[in-house]
Protein backbone atom coordinates (compact mmCIF):
# COMPACT_ATOMS: atom_id res chain seq x y z
CA UNK A 1 0.00 0.00 0.00
CA UNK A 2 2.60 2.14 0.82
CA UNK A 3 4.45 1.55 -2.33
CA UNK A 4 1.77 2.77 -4.27
CA UNK A 5 1.33 5.89 -2.38
CA UNK A 6 4.66 6.44 -2.90
CA UNK A 7 4.49 5.69 -6.95
CA UNK A 8 1.77 7.83 -7.40
CA UNK A 9 2.84 10.75 -5.47
CA UNK A 10 6.40 10.41 -7.46
CA UNK A 11 3.94 10.24 -10.64
CA UNK A 12 2.07 13.39 -9.55
CA UNK A 13 5.18 15.30 -8.63
CA UNK A 14 7.09 14.30 -12.08
CA UNK A 15 3.44 16.02 -13.77
CA UNK A 16 4.11 19.16 -12.02
CA UNK A 17 7.65 19.19 -12.80
CA UNK A 18 6.99 18.11 -16.65
CA UNK A 19 4.22 21.57 -16.61
CA UNK A 20 6.65 23.64 -14.75
CA UNK A 21 9.13 23.12 -17.55
CA UNK A 22 6.62 23.65 -20.27
CA UNK A 23 5.39 27.24 -19.04
CA UNK A 24 9.22 28.02 -18.54
CA UNK A 25 9.96 26.83 -22.02
CA UNK A 26 6.75 28.51 -23.48
CA UNK A 27 7.73 32.00 -21.58
CA UNK A 28 11.36 31.51 -22.73
CA UNK A 29 10.34 31.48 -26.64
CA UNK A 30 8.08 34.72 -25.89
CA UNK A 31 10.70 36.08 -24.57
CA UNK A 32 13.15 35.42 -27.46
CA UNK A 33 10.21 36.99 -29.59
CA UNK A 34 10.06 40.23 -27.75
CA UNK A 35 14.05 40.25 -28.39
CA UNK A 36 13.96 39.48 -32.19
CA UNK A 37 11.01 42.25 -32.56
CA UNK A 38 12.84 44.96 -30.48
CA UNK A 39 16.02 43.89 -32.60
CA UNK A 40 14.39 44.33 -35.50
CA UNK A 41 13.07 47.87 -34.54
CA UNK A 42 16.44 48.93 -33.63
CA UNK A 43 18.25 47.74 -36.62
CA UNK A 44 15.06 49.28 -38.50
CA UNK A 45 16.30 52.71 -36.78
CA UNK A 46 19.47 52.30 -37.12
CA UNK A 47 19.17 52.06 -40.94
CA UNK A 48 16.91 55.05 -40.82
CA UNK A 49 19.36 56.94 -39.09
CA UNK A 50 22.21 56.60 -41.68
CA UNK A 51 20.24 57.00 -44.39
CA UNK A 52 18.88 60.36 -43.14
CA UNK A 53 23.15 61.01 -42.48
CA UNK A 54 23.69 60.35 -45.70
CA UNK A 55 20.84 62.81 -47.26
CA UNK A 56 21.93 65.94 -44.83
CA UNK A 57 25.50 65.61 -46.37
CA UNK A 58 24.48 64.87 -49.95
CA UNK A 59 22.64 68.26 -48.94
CA UNK A 60 25.70 69.96 -47.25
CA UNK A 61 27.92 69.17 -50.51
CA UNK A 62 25.28 70.72 -52.93
CA UNK A 63 25.15 73.79 -50.43
CA UNK A 64 28.73 74.52 -50.69
CA UNK A 65 28.66 73.59 -54.14
CA UNK A 66 25.91 76.93 -54.62
CA UNK A 67 27.29 78.60 -52.41
CA UNK A 68 31.16 78.51 -53.98
CA UNK A 69 29.80 78.54 -57.63
CA UNK A 70 28.00 81.89 -56.15
CA UNK A 71 30.31 83.60 -54.24
CA UNK A 72 33.14 83.50 -58.42
CA UNK A 73 34.49 80.25 -57.13
CA UNK A 74 32.51 78.23 -60.17
CA UNK A 75 35.25 76.93 -61.96
CA UNK A 76 37.47 75.98 -59.08
CA UNK A 77 34.52 74.28 -57.52
CA UNK A 78 33.61 72.73 -60.71
CA UNK A 79 37.12 71.00 -61.40
CA UNK A 80 36.42 69.75 -57.63
CA UNK A 81 33.32 68.58 -58.36
CA UNK A 82 34.69 66.40 -61.49
CA UNK A 83 37.84 65.21 -58.83
CA UNK A 84 35.36 64.09 -56.37
CA UNK A 85 33.55 62.31 -59.22
CA UNK A 86 36.44 60.31 -60.94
Amino acid sequence: MSDDLISSQLIHTIDLLRAEIKLMNKNLEHYQQLTDQRFNVLEKSASDYEHRLRKLHDIASQFKLLASLATGGGFLSLINLIKQLI
